[in-house]
């Protein structure tokens, strides 16, 4: 591997020039390779970032030696074989969240990653946006105990398009998406396993085939709890947004963005080198295949994450 870490990115949708704009603020780090459904508009994206190879096909830029890495930011129900596809062929690799959107695919992931030794991480970014990072380096310091987590996810999602107002080959998912962000961010700022997840749905779309709006229940083994709202019927302020109540203070989180309970702004600008969450975890994941070792947001670490949706899910169901 040379100085310059080669990279390719599979999706150059909405979230996937998330990572295009994020990897410009890191040094030596080349995206050599853009895979895309569509060549016209994957075309349209290399020229406009410099990127020298694109197709529609992953095999191709995984045949292509000088890769190093991949960063998948494609439909959701592709991550999992992707990923095993990349790590196989001696790639390492960084999935969008989810890791899967079934429980055995998510471990079918870890398995290959323990097979090969090649990073695999997950895009959890809430583990690397500034405000959530505050909260956490002060619970590890005993400064704050996390008691309860109040989260709202929030968006106006009715017909299948994406962030850029795009339609979507595609259907999100409130449970194995969104959802996920915060059951593993609740698991990460307690540093306790869940040990019990409730759920409930509203209708199910007609137009979708998937529930508009849900209600989550977690407890964590320490005793702190959560509680997620999550709906894509909201014609309202948009987002995710956390109340941290804790023994020493009440917190909340905006993506970035931190403020106490009374409203009043909390500089967390000297958390890291960069205030967007998506550089930070794009940089930890480049860091970890320089050093060797296991990243943040590692599959291993996310895992128990997808066990606790699968419960939920198996609840939903009513198995």
């Amino acid at each position: 591997m040379s100085n310059t870490l080669k990279v390719a990115l599979a999706g150059p949708g909405a979230f996937g020039i998330k990572h295009l704009e994020a990897i410009k603020a890191i040094p030596d780090v080349e995206v050599v390779s853009l895979i895309g459904a569509r060549l016209d508009a994957a075309n349209a994206v290399a020229e406009q970032y410099g990127i020298p190879h694109v197709t529609t096909q992953l095999a191709d830029t995984l045949a292509l030696p000088e890769v190093d890495a991949v960063i998948l930011a494609t439909p959701t129900q592709l991550h999992a074989s992707q990923a095993i596809a990349c790590m196989q062929a001696g790639k390492h690799v960084q999935t969008e969240i989810p890791l899967a959107d079934c429980w055995a695919d998510a471990q079918a992931v870890l398995a290959a990653q323990q097979v090969t030794g090649k990073v695999a991480m997950v895009g959890h970014t809430r583990r690397f946006n500034p405000s959530h990072q505050w909260i956490y380096r002060r619970t590890v310091a005993g400064e704050f105990n996390l008691q309860q987590m109040d989260v709202q996810t929030y968006f106006f999602r009715r017909t299948n398009m994406n962030a850029l107002g795009q339609p979507r080959s595609w259907t999100d998912h409130l449970l194995w998406h969104h959802a996920a962000h915060t059951v593993d961010l609740f698991a990460y700022q307690t540093r306790s396993r869940i040990v019990k997840a409730n759920a409930i749905q509203g209708p199910i779309s007609a137009a979708l085939g998937i529930a508009m709006d849900m209600s989550i229940q977690l407890k964590a083994e320490n005793g702190a709890i959560c509680t997620l709202s999550l709906s894509f019927n909201n014609d309202g302020p948009l987002g995710t947004f956390f109340r941290y109540i804790g023994d020493s203070g009440t917190y909340l989180a905006r993506y970035d963005d931190l403020y106490s309970g009374k409203e009043e702004k909390i500089d967390v600008s000297d958390v890291d080198v960069s205030m967007n969450g998506i550089e930070l975890q794009d940089r930890e994941f480049f860091a970890a295949i320089r050093e060797g070792r296991e990243p943040n947001g590692s599959v291993a670490q996310v895992l128990d994450c997808y066990r606790v949706l699968h419960e939920l899910e198996q609840q939903l169901q009513g198995k």
